[in-house]
């Protein structure tokens, strides 16, 4: 025993050092074959934004132009200052390419006012008119005019933030620009982070901003520290934090402006309205290819709307998608075999870098011949584990079918008969909301999404309707749409919907080993969304519920693909509160939940209705 425990540290030495040892290849690989530069570009309304670009040394031939503008900083700062990675991955750096990173307007070291999502501005009025796609241009027109060994061909890619930029980049396009990668952009802010139908992400939104939201009024090499937590545990400290309105009282003392303009914004409205770039994606020349992770807790809203506005409005372009198992930004590093719960058999997100995004930007960028051999939509099968290559999406070989909720927490495919009234019914408690995940440190969601969730079924404030074992495999592809008749002793209330696919309880494939969780009689979250109820009618003008009336309630769930195999069961959990993800429905009706009092807060009763009359379900796409 003791000469295998010295055997075992010296390996685990080994794999350090050779881990070690590989980052610094990359990083001296950089320095030793790329010189840095810095910039301060003019925009046409004179602001100058800071810029730094990674050029090859070898000048015997000419290199395309990767480009990534940000609001987060593209440290390190000085010319003697190297990043320890350029590309989305290092197989970039070693093809060859010219690196150019930029802060955005009024961010960090470059000029200007920054505006968060800035609208686009489609009517310029005067050539001192800007906004992000002006900002781009601009930036593209002087690159091509002052940096030299490149083949006049320009790329952007960039996620989350940075992937609202390569959207806002790609509007009338520069001539230059030939290739884009939006990757979890950000869409419409109203959705995208903050909102899902209306109620409001708490746990991201406070994580975020604090460290986000307060800019400098000088140029400055760095950003804000975090928020310092004085609990551990997440969901007892948004317990304690109490109303919305006390995170200005006790914490940002109104310093954290867009959090002001959440509050002063509940509902959705021109001010929301004017940061959605989806009306404006047209005009695109370049090849566009969207990317997002089927588990991004933060912008998989954005990933498919991006991708169907382009699609309508740019008939003829490349466009093109992929979707894998993945976190927000889960793509850009690691293997992404395996997620929270979840483990997906292989290395998804390298085979993703090497060969489809690299072969994207060689395909535009570098004029390699042939065709583009890439499918409309790569998307990933969860369940199935696997990759499926699709012409259009939603897939068209996909038959719609409804699973209607059955008395004795049945769930089937055939309506109920009769029972005109009946329901199931829940007590909704504000002073002892149902968690989101098991993970108390869990401040910024991550890998909720894959998480086992009989931690939540077995609470009474959770209701369940389950299949019987499936005697054949079942995949849904596409959106999900739930259908609700519902009932609440209050005047608002949210709803939650959870599709969960639980395993057997003899599960012996696609285990990776004993140190991997059980998945027996695992309860897999595959999709969830919420709905604050008092937007039922619309998102601009709420209306409190009638209580004890009996209501609709429908709303889209966000789109899947995936397989619950023979000899597991469809689950669909709902329940009233989701925290502290999403902040807790006061459910008595107020004009602006976060100017909520301690004493709006009430416990309810609410009812899910199962009837011919009052037939709650949900739609979904099965694929053929």
């Amino acid at each position: 025993m003791k000469h295998f425990f010295a055997l075992f540290m010296l390996m685990s030495i080994s794999l350090n050092a050779a881990a070690e040892e590989a980052e610094l290849s990359r990083a001296e690989h950089i320095r030793a074959n790329y010189s840095k530069y810095e910039y301060r570009i003019p925009m046409r309304d004179g602001t100058k934004l800071f810029t730094a670009a990674y050029i090859p040394n070898d000048t015997s031939k000419t290199y395309p132009i990767l480009m990534y503008r940000t609001p987060y900083s593209i440290s390190p700062y000085g010319a003697d200052q190297y990043k320890s990675a350029l590309g989305p991955d290092e197989i970039f750096e070693k093809e060859g390419y010219i690196f150019v990173f930029q802060d955005v307007r009024g961010r960090l070291m470059s000029e200007g006012d920054f505006t968060d999502m800035r609208p686009h501005n489609p009517e310029k009025k005067n050539s001192k008119d800007v906004d992000e796609s002006t900002d781009t241009y601009d930036t593209i027109e002087w690159l091509m005019n002052n940096i030299e060994n490149h083949n006049g061909n320009v790329g952007q890619w960039g996620i989350s933030y940075p992937g609202f930029y390569c959207s806002a980049g790609m509007i009338d396009s520069h001539p230059a620009l030939k290739a884009v990668s939006p990757q979890a952009p950000i869409s419409d802010w109203y959705w995208d982070d903050w909102h899902h139908h209306g109620a409001f992400f708490l746990s991201a939104a406070f994580d975020f901003l604090y460290r986000f939201g307060e800019n400098s009024d000088e140029l400055t090499t760095e950003r804000p520290e975090r928020f310092e937590y004085n609990n551990p545990d997440a969901y007892q400290f948004f317990l304690d934090l109490g109303p919305l309105k006390n995170v200005n009282k006790k914490h940002y003392e109104k310093k954290i402006d867009f959090w002001n303009k959440l509050e002063e914004h509940p509902n959705y409205d021109d001010f929301w309205k004017a940061r959605n770039i989806l009306p404006h994606l047209k005009n695109i020349n370049a090849a566009v290819l969207v990317v997002g992770g089927w588990y991004d807790a933060e912008d998989l809203y954005g990933t498919f709307k991006t991708y169907t506005a382009i699609e309508r409005n740019n008939p003829g372009i490349f466009n093109s998608f992929v979707v894998g198992p993945w976190a927000h930004g889960g793509w850009r590093s690691g293997e992404g075999d395996e997620l929270g719960d979840a483990y997906f058999g292989f290395n998804t997100a390298g085979f993703y870098r090497e060969n489809v995004l690299l072969k994207f930007f060689n395909h535009y960028l570098k004029d390699t011949d042939g065709e583009a051999d890439f499918p409309e939509a790569l998307v990933f099968e969860t369940g199935a584990n696997r990759w499926r290559s699709f012409d259009t999406w939603p897939p068209e070989n996909i038959e719609n079918r409804t699973l209607h909720f059955h008395s004795g927490n049945k769930m089937l495919f055939e309506p109920v008969k009769g029972k005109k009234d009946a329901h199931d019914t829940f007590i909704s408690d504000p002073a002892k909301p149902v968690p989101h995940t098991t993970d108390i440190s869990g401040f910024y969601p991550r890998n909720y999404m894959t998480e086992d969730q009989r931690f939540a079924s077995r609470r009474p404030d959770v209701l369940l309707y389950e299949t019987d074992v499936l005697d054949e495999d079942i995949t849904f592809a596409g959106p999900l749409t739930a259908n609700l008749w519902v009932s609440t002793t209050g005047t608002d209330s949210d709803w939650i919907v959870k599709i969960v696919d639980v395993n057997p309880n003899n599960v012996t494939d696609n285990q990776k080993g004993e140190d991997f969780p059980n998945h027996e009689a695992y309860q897999l979250l595959v999709r969830s969304e919420v709905f604050r109820g008092r937007f039922r009618e619309s998102y601009e003008m709420p209306k409190p519920f009638v209580s004890g009336q009996v209501t609709e309630v429908s709303f889209e769930l966000q789109d899947v693909l995936h397989t619950f195999k023979r000899g597991h069961r469809i689950m669909i959990q709902i329940q009233s509160s989701w925290f502290p993800l999403v902040d807790m429905n006061p459910q008595k009706y107020v004009p602006n939940i976060f100017m909520a009092d301690e004493d709006d807060f009430i416990t309810v009763m609410n009812s899910v209705y199962r009837s011919e009359n009052y037939p709650s379900n949900i739609e979904a796409g099965i694929l053929k």
